[in-house]
């Protein structure tokens, strides 16, 4: 696949990140404000969102057998945009009658995570199986920010178009949002996989494939593919685990308000930018390989955390926005880096699973992902019951998060042992990353 592939590949992703900003962002702004609902209830419906995308195994191992990933991408963003389309009806309809209406939301909300799952496992399956090797670093970043664009666009242009609010607009510009995106993805992956399905070899008869669970228990007894979960849960712990504390600590400690937190927010944003795209230009300049972008960005993160600690004791001479900067950058690298690893090490064992292998990781990036901001914010509601000091209380809660990395870290460094006791020498993860030019 060339980089004009990789771009088309890039405008699903967009797609998703449209449908995901309304649900996870839009919608609950509208459930707590003009619904007037506890905001416990879109963080249920956002971790309902994560819960479903355990199924992310199974849909990857249907892709296995199938043999094609299309299907799925295309299958997969339909279910996500009827899940979009019926989480905006059932807000409107909660409007007017309450049960009923959050009824439907729920079912919405899972028909959400289950087309995250089923179109973005297949969309990682499809990159892992055509671009590359020397490019997967590069491909990772280009996906990912198009996925940002995505959320960023989307977020700005539904804005104008729900203003002045109605229930009625904005269940219109949902199902518009939603409808858009699915015909958006089906142009972009129209042929992109037959065009090199004849160079590949044919995929196996179904009768060759164990039954599911036969095939989820042989990839995780690879080494490799246990510890790269192992790993990508204990990462996405510590990397979601400040989400929700980040603006509540820059407001009690420093005194920020709530247009200076946002700030800060878009701060972090701006470094998570900073650290994608220095990780995907390593790969055009031969600098440094996955495995040490992996490692280097988990042991910088957990750096900057440890500069959010010093924060919490030292308050407001602390250069904060420098340390959020920081911590940004470090997270982008890292996660760039990670997903450019798991399109590498989704070959690293026997042909024909790197779809349940993929969809193995993905479960585990989700649940870790839900989980984390909902653990931290408990974390520092539970610290600060016991230590009076919010800013020492904060610094705790930070500092656990630092130690998580570190781990991620360790791990990470492993799995190259790990590869070599599986029979993978010269593992294309420890290898540099060699640049390749646009074809």
């Amino acid at each position: 696949m060339n980089w004009l592939g990789v771009f088309r590949l890039g405008l699903v992703q967009m797609a998703l990140g449209a449908i995901v900003v309304l649900t996870t962002s839009t919608l609950n702004r509208v459930m707590v404000v003009e619904l007037a609902l506890p905001a416990l209830v879109p963080g249920l419906l956002v971790a309902l969102h994560h819960a479903v995308q355990l199924a992310r195994p199974r849909l990857g191992f249907g892709a296995d057998v199938g043999g094609r990933c299309t299907p799925w991408i295309i299958g997969g963003m339909a279910v996500l945009g009827a899940g979009g389309a019926l989480a905006a009806l059932g807000v409107a309809w909660a409007g007017t009658d309450r049960p009923a209406g959050l009824a439907l939301v729920t079912l919405a909300y899972a028909l959400v995570g289950l087309g995250v799952a089923g179109s973005g496992t297949a969309l990682l399956v499809l990159l892992a199986k055509r671009v590359p090797e020397g490019r997967r670093a590069g491909a990772a970043t280009v996906v990912w920010m198009m996925m940002i664009a995505g959320f960023a666009i989307t977020a700005g242009l539904a804005g104008r178009w729900l203003d002045p609010y109605s229930p009625a607009r904005l269940v219109a510009v949902s199902s518009a949002v939603s409808l858009l995106a699915w015909l958006v993805t089906l142009l972009a992956v129209w042929g992109v996989e037959k065009a090199s399905a004849a160079a590949q070899p044919a995929a196996p008869a179904r009768k060759e494939h164990p039954e599911f669970r036969a095939a989820l228990r042989e990839v995780w007894s690879e080494p490799v593919a246990r510890r790269f979960t192992i790993f990508v849960a204990v990462s996405m712990l510590a990397f979601s685990a400040q989400d929700l504390i980040l603006e509540p600590f820059a407001g009690v400690v420093f005194g920020l308000g709530p247009g200076a937190t946002t700030q800060l927010s878009g701060v972090q944003h701006g470094g998570v930018f900073a650290g994608m795209l220095a990780a995907g230009l390593a790969g055009r300049r031969a600098f440094g390989s996955l495995r040490a972008w992996t490692v280097g960005g988990c042991l910088a993160s957990a750096l900057a955390l440890a500069g959010l600690c010093a924060a919490g004791f030292v308050g407001g001479a602390w250069p904060l926005h420098a340390t959020v900067f920081a911590l940004g950058a470090a997270n982008g690298a890292f996660s760039i880096a990670a997903i450019g690893s798991m399109m590498r090490l989704a070959g690293a064992g026997r042909r024909g699973r790197e779809g349940t292998r993929m969809g193995l990781w993905g479960a585990a990036q989700a649940i870790a992902f839900g989980g984390g901001g909902l653990l931290g914010a408990v974390a520092s509601d539970l610290v600060r019951l016991a230590v009076p000091a919010p800013g020492e209380a904060y610094a705790i809660v930070f500092g656990a998060e630092a130690l998580l990395f570190v781990v991620a870290a360790r791990l990470a460094a492993a799995i190259e042992p790990a590869a070599a006791a599986q029979g993978k020498a010269g593992d294309p993860w420890q290898r540099p990353i060699t640049p390749t030019m646009p074809s």
